[in-house]
């Protein structure tokens, strides 16, 4: 999502959605430093891998991209999906792995990704926020027009 995000935001016509995906890039980016946090407390390594669902989340919002026109807010309501879509499966992962580090009483690390999942459903509410208070109305006059 940290190459993602920046696309996203590049790509919004809403001034307010662009502040979104640039605030949550810089939140992102200290996801990163936590989930390291998490591999240094549990004394493993940590390498990037690839995963194939956020890959092809990622990859559907490069396509919401090329196929629908710029400034509009048709696309950026293509890009709230795309978005949300990237949340949702991030706060089931995160929600997954709080509480398995609960029940292996690693609470430190619970709370560590804790943080990382009150942000993920921060993100999200701001999404369904801005669609609900005038993207998707400004969509919807514009395929009316």
């Amino acid at each position: 999502m940290v190459k993602t995000l920046p696309k996203l935001s590049e790509a919004a016509h809403s001034e307010e959605l662009r502040a979104a995906f640039d605030s949550h890039l810089t939140e992102t980016q200290g996801h990163v430093s936590r989930v390291e946090q998490v591999f240094e407390l549990l004394g493993e390594k940590a390498e990037a891998t690839e995963c194939p669902a956020i890959k092809g989340i990622a990859e559907e919002g490069e396509d919401i991209i090329d196929e629908t026109e710029e400034d509009t807010a048709q696309r950026d309501v293509g890009l709230i999906f795309a978005g949300q879509k990237a949340e949702h499966y991030e706060i089931a992962t995160y929600g997954a792995l709080v509480q398995l580090a609960k029940d292996m009483g690693q609470n430190e690390i619970a709370d560590l990704l804790g943080q990382t999942l009150a942000e993920e459903k921060k993100a999200d509410e701001k999404l369904t926020e801005l669609a609900m208070n005038g993207i998707n109305r400004e969509a919807a006059q514009e395929v009316a027009d």
